[in-house]
């Protein structure tokens, strides 16, 4: 466990950061059970690698996702990805729809390809889905956005929020209305030749978007001790909302973790020493070693993690809470 305690300069954004120590154990995690997430659709999409999956519940009771759809690794890059959307009844095995939700261009700022969507079901009806578009030379990108009535008939609304002060390539979108009323976007950057989560706040789902400080950094001797990266958050406990952030080395070992911030978002109140998710040991140890958080849903008194292994397939996790004085949460 950890609470705030030092402090540590990003010297790309020139703010001065908190590092996490020993804590007083607000709070804990603990995995119950991991399941494989299956997809059925077109060969197309089969074809393809699978990540980012970004699962909720509609009203109904029905389970929506939307992956990135990314070539084999084994095959030539003709585009970093495209945007598939699917249903469920048990958010285990979704029907996929026959074409893609978003897909690459045509303009060049997105052309490369689409990644990592995120999706805000809003009180109107509409399906807001924040994505990464890759520019034509793929190296580098902008935080885009769609909307539309259904997830089969979004329309490109442009750049979300746009690579900034020395950061490059905006991406992984995670976006929430906190308690003071404000929207919350955090988001990955790129500065020292790390990724970051950044932090920008708005007056509704489009913006426009303040950038604000650094939200927490990587810890010089752990396991997210070099690269950091949004994930979901977890919204049910108003006092405590709680992150699952992607962490990893200077060599890219990625991990899921967990960070909880005050009511607003805007202090970081606990995080974990160890990580909470890791990818399977491989066969080899070149193998891609990679565990990445998309969402989480609750539902039936459960905590449901849905994550990438290896960028290629997919899982979810159900997850157990505790408190600081012994408590295991439930949510009724």
């Amino acid at each position: 466990m950890s609470n705030v305690d030092g402090k540590a300069s990003d010297s790309a954004l020139g703010d001065v950061k908190e590092f996490v120590r020993k804590s007083a154990e607000q709070i804990d995690f603990a995995v119950e059970e991991i399941e494989n997430v299956s997809l059925v659709g077109p060969d197309t999409l089969m074809a393809r690698d699978l990540m980012s999956p970004f699962a909720w519940q509609e009203p109904n009771g029905k389970f929506g996702i939307m992956v990135r759809a990314v070539p084999p690794q084994d095959e030539p890059v003709s585009d970093t990805g495209m945007i598939w959307a699917g249903w469920s009844e048990d958010g285990v095995t979704f029907t996929m729809l026959d074409e893609p939700s978003i897909v690459p261009g045509p303009g060049e700022r997105d052309i490369g390809g689409v990644e990592d969507p995120t999706v805000v079901c809003m009180e109107d009806g509409r399906y807001v889905v924040y994505y990464t578009g890759i520019a034509a030379d793929m190296s580098h990108g902008a935080l885009f956005y769609a909307a539309g009535l259904s997830v089969d008939a979004l329309v490109k609304k442009g750049v979300a929020l746009a690579s900034s002060k020395s950061m490059g390539s905006t991406k992984e979108a995670t976006v929430y209305r906190s308690a003071d009323g404000h929207w919350r976007l955090f988001y990955e950057y790129a500065a020292d030749e790390a990724s970051r989560i950044g932090l920008a706040i708005g007056e509704d789902d489009s913006g426009p978007w303040i950038e604000q400080p650094t939200p927490f950094m990587p810890r010089t001797d752990g396991w997210d001790s070099w690269h950091l990266s949004t994930g979901p958050l977890l919204t049910d406990e108003a006092d405590m909302p709680v992150m699952f952030y992607n962490g990893a080395t200077r060599d890219a070992r990625w991990r899921i973790g967990w960070v909880a911030f005050d009511r607003n978002m805007r202090v970081v109140t606990d995080r974990c020493i160890q990580p909470l998710l890791t990818p399977p040991p491989g066969t080899d140890r070149t193998d891609t070693d990679i565990a990445f958080a998309a969402s989480v849903i609750v539902k039936d008194k459960a905590i449901w993690l849905y994550y990438s292994r290896e960028d290629r397939r997919l899982s979810r996790a159900r997850l157990k809470r505790f408190m600081d004085d012994g408590r295991i949460v439930r949510v009724e």
